[in-house]
């Protein structure tokens, strides 16, 4: 029998409800399944070069495309970095150190502190990095540092470090695969994927990341001004056909009902 409690006893209150919790994926798995991807896109990449007619070909032809639409000249950053030796030379080892090792970081941290976006990070880069293999593979593209124009010259062989040996050497790198620049891809991944899960007033200070990327990739004339604007383009495509995974990782980040009530 149910007993109604005193008149003026007030009623119990509800547990809060509290978010689908986030659950990592398995670390030996994960590992294994990232390292299988970018073997194959490691593998692409190196099936991508060879076309070095075709490469120079559209090269000249992306050049005078953005003379069409008066994009500011590459010649114009890099003249800026090189009134000092020092600036070009931590301008290159930006290019040459940064890119792989922020990535490899930026995913640890997401998997060991924001569970919740891991998961939406990791078919972003995938979906991004293999639309752009996709790229690489139909169009291969020389980096204005190999047009001889302009003034353009290679920082990375004339100053150090160099990321690239002599373009007709055999290495795992092509570099014929310019177009789009997934420094820049990757960059505005990383900046993007700390501004969503980060929840201080200074997260937004991570722009500063792809923006300085953009300044090196152009200024030491290894990609230009088209391979960021193709890259973005490409970002937002993939962004949008991750909708679905972007809503459920806010919705395992988001606090409990009342948490902050």
């Amino acid at each position: 029998m149910t007993v109604a409690p005193p008149p003026g006893t007030p009623a119990p209150v509800a547990a809060p409800r509290r978010a689908r919790a986030a659950v990592r994926p398995h670390p030996v798995w994960e590992l294994l399944f990232i390292a299988a991807l970018y073997s194959v896109y490691r593998i692409g990449r190196v099936l991508a070069s060879g076309h070095v007619g075709e490469a120079m070909r559209n090269a000249h032809r992306v050049w005078d495309l953005e003379r069409t639409v008066h994009l500011p000249g590459e010649e114009r950053v890099q003249a800026l970095f090189l009134h000092s030796e020092s600036v070009i030379r931590v301008v290159n080892c930006y290019y040459a150190y940064v890119h792989f090792p922020a990535i490899v970081v930026f995913m640890l941290w997401m998997y060991l502190r924001r569970p919740a976006y891991y998961r939406w990070v990791r078919w972003v880069l995938i979906g991004l990095t293999g639309l752009a293999l996709v790229l690489h593979l139909s169009m291969p593209l020389a980096p204005p540092r190999m047009l001889g124009i302009e003034g353009l010259i290679d920082t990375g062989q004339r100053f150090g470090p160099a990321v690239y040996g002599a373009p007709q050497a055999h290495s795992i790198a092509n570099q014929y695969a310019a177009m789009p620049s997934l420094h820049i891809g990757w960059a505005i991944v990383i900046a993007m994927g700390l501004i969503v899960s980060a929840r201080t007033r200074w997260r937004w200070l991570w722009v500063l990341h792809p923006v300085a990327t953009v300044l090196v990739v152009v200024g030491t004339a290894n990609h230009y001004w088209m391979d960021g604007i193709v890259v973005s383009a490409l970002l937002a495509i993939v962004l949008v056909a991750l909708r679905p995974s972007f809503r459920r990782a806010r919705e395992a980040d988001a606090p409990a009902i009342g948490e902050y009530g």
